[in-house]
């Protein structure tokens, strides 16, 4: 037997090379750009020919692995190096957003390029949405007519929902905000986009992402205040976006003093010093009465779980209100303040189902309380009174009503013969 060792079988026969699609492609947008760069200066400043350009041209160009580098040059010329200066090695085009003229019509002509691309290749819609975040964050880096162009631009992106107004949280950045450069940019911004949307179209797209109470921040923190904030846009001719943050602060202003109100009473403070609190704030925010009253209502209603069997929750609701009564007494000194709570009450009797047989009641207990007078229950019932569950509630307050004519009448009579 031979000592020598065994070898081992070997398999032999063709090797394979991999296969195109199993190899790493490697990232090289320098050949993507030339490719653009060329079509675009083809096309010119015909954008209606750039839009044909950039739709075929999805076909045969790797438009989702070189969605920045396309963004880049559609709307600076050139491949953006961090900060927003340019590449110099590469090859630029004249014919995008930052060379054109500063006009509305010519970068509403744009965003129809845009708005067109990324219709035709939907998978470019988030890719999009984070360049308009970056290039507002690089906003230092280019001149003062390429941000106004870009201000323009977005603002008609915003208006036609190719963008969320998520993309302004760039804004609020420390460096931008310190000087200045992020108001400034605001105003132009929310001038376009108030002259193809309004308002209320604006705030609501703001408040769909919780921008609606962070427009403040983009002054920095010695300034933020809603003085500075109403003079500066104002001044800039935006009185109505300025009014509108006035709100939104009056609003989280009332909400915030809501849900303190709502504290003092779970701690059990005494209604003295709930009062005392309140009526500090109300200074302090410049809250009207009918305001607070509606609050206290809120607060007093949303302070305890109530009873789904609607036969109890009416008993419970007496004794609830009975103890909280002097809370809304205190807030109920002008007639106009007991209609806003008459009005309040019917809401949340018609808006909560187990209350709906409640009301009668409620405005009874009130009344004894000293919290509503007779001539605010009959202001409401004659003319005042909401839509919302009418013919139930009007129905229910119509022997209380008519004890209140006839005691009213007597008072009258009564008063005659003492002359």
């Amino acid at each position: 037997m031979s000592n020598q060792r065994q070898q081992k079988p070997t398999l032999t026969g063709q090797r394979f090379k991999p296969r195109k699609r199993d190899e790493k492609e490697r990232f090289d947008p320098s050949q993507f750009q030339e490719s653009i760069v060329q079509g675009l200066d083809q096309s010119g400043s015909d954008l209606e020919a750039v839009a044909k350009f950039l739709d075929a041209s999805g076909a045969k160009l790797d438009y989702r692995r070189y969605a920045e580098t396309l963004f880049d040059i559609l709307v600076a010329g050139g491949m953006l190096a961090p900060g927003g200066t340019l590449s110099e090695d590469m090859t630029c085009t004249d014919f995008c957003v930052f060379k054109a003229q500063e006009d509305m019509e010519t970068m509403q002509a744009y965003a129809q390029v845009f708005n067109k691309l990324i219709r035709r290749y939907k998978y470019l819609e988030k890719g999009f949405e984070e360049e308009i975040k970056k290039l507002l964050l690089f906003l230092k880096g280019f001149t003062e007519a390429e941000r106004n162009k870009l201000a323009m631009l977005t603002g008609i992106l915003l208006a036609n929902g190719n963008v969320s107004a998520s993309i302004l949280s760039s804004l609020f950045n420390e460096n931008l905000v310190k000087e200045g450069v992020s108001a400034c940019f605001a105003v132009k911004l929310f001038k376009s986009w108030l002259s193809e949307k309004d308002i209320n179209s604006v705030a609501g797209s703001l408040r769909k992402v919780g921008m609606d109470n962070r427009l403040l921040e983009l002054f920095p923190a010695n300034k933020r205040s809603s003085e500075h904030f109403t003079k500066y846009f104002d001044d800039a001719g935006l009185k109505e976006l300025s009014d509108f943050a006035k709100n939104q602060q009056s609003i989280g202003a009332r909400k915030e003093l809501q849900k303190e109100i709502e504290d003092q009473m779970s701690r059990g403070d005494p209604h003295k010093d709930i009062i005392a609190y309140t009526r500090e704030e109300m200074k302090k925010s410049n809250i009207s009465e009918q305001t607070m009253v509606g609050l206290i209502w809120s607060s007093v209603m949303s302070s305890v779980e109530w009873n789904k069997k609607e036969e109890l929750v009416a008993e419970q609701a007496i004794k609830h209100l009975k103890q909280y009564s002097p809370l809304l007494k205190a807030f109920t000194s002008q007639g106009y303040s007991e209609l806003t709570l008459l009005l309040k009450i019917q809401e949340y009797c018609y808006d909560n189902i187990h209350f709906m047989k409640a009301f009668q009641k409620i405005v009874v207990l009130l009344y004894k309380a000293d919290v509503l007078s007779e001539e605010a229950i009959l202001k409401w019932y004659n003319d005042a009174h909401l839509p919302k569950g009418k013919s139930v509630f009007l129905d229910q307050m119509k022997t209380f009503v008519e004890w209140l004519k006839n005691a009213e009448e007597e008072s009258e009579s009564e008063e005659e013969e003492t002359d």
